[in-house]
């Protein structure tokens, strides 16, 4: 499927699209499958979006539960018992956009935090996830403590409220990788064989390989906090965030 029909990757502000059904699945659950979406598949600890199909010919609305990636194609997930759309329909593809606009704030939020982890400790991320408006990263760290954590978070909203500016770019393979500390997390997560990289950088502050959705500029997240940390093993420790008003 070319890359501009699943246009999450290059526009994480579109909202909505006139797609073409281009495939159907009934089993286990209806899913459809467009020539192009607007919809996030989900993936690296973000959940996926949630939103409506819309028949054009007679205004019939299926509502998308989920998506997810199969065989390169972004299926839509309907709601059960409901007889999905046929091949070749015409619907308005539209996601749910607050929430997803929360998770684009949200993980950018992670981002950031990671890079002042990074910049300021040295930590790897060894595990990570969100909601819509919350979120958790693991680091290796030793020791944790109020006092370090109530450093973090001020530093976290420094960075937050400098503006800086969120760039997406495509890169070919090899010069990907000869960027230093790409890969933050302790396990490479990136497949085998790919040909290219997609990353997501914060101005100034962080470059790392990425395939969410993110917000175009720092200003746009508002004020964090930090609502609580644990050990989750020796050198294994956990930080919780969530969002305050932009």
């Amino acid at each position: 499927m070319p890359r501009g029909s699943q246009l999450c990757y290059e526009d994480a502000y579109a909202r909505s699209i006139v797609g073409t059904v281009v495939a159907v699945e009934a089993d286990p659950a209806p899913g459809v499958v467009l020539d192009q979406t607007v919809f996030y598949p989900g993936g690296g600890g973000q959940p996926p979006d949630t939103g409506t199909l819309r028949r054009e010919a007679d205004g019939t609305t299926w509502r998308v539960v989920s998506a997810r990636k199969s065989a390169g194609e972004i299926v839509h997930d309907l709601e059960l018992d409901f007889t999905p759309p046929a091949t070749g329909d015409e619907l308005t593809v539209e996601i749910d956009w607050p929430r997803r606009h929360l998770l684009m704030r949200t993980h950018t939020t992670l981002h950031v935090l990671c890079g002042v982890v990074w910049r300021d400790y040295g930590a790897q991320v060894t595990g990570g996830n969100m909601e819509p408006g919350s979120g958790r990263m693991d680091f290796e760290f030793e020791r944790m403590s109020g006092e370090l954590v109530g450093e973090i978070e001020a530093r976290v909203n420094v960075e937050l409220a400098a503006e800086r500016e969120v760039r997406v770019s495509i890169l070919p393979r090899d010069e990907a990788f000869a960027i230093p500390d790409l890969i933050r997390t302790k396990i490479n997560l990136l497949p085998p064989g790919i040909t290219e990289v997609r990353t997501i950088e914060i101005v100034g502050l962080d470059l790392q390989a990425d395939g969410g959705t993110h917000v175009a500029n720092t200003r746009e997240v508002g004020p964090i906090r930090v609502t609580g940390y644990e050990s989750k093993g020796r050198i294994n420790k956990r930080i919780r965030i969530e969002l305050g008003r932009p």
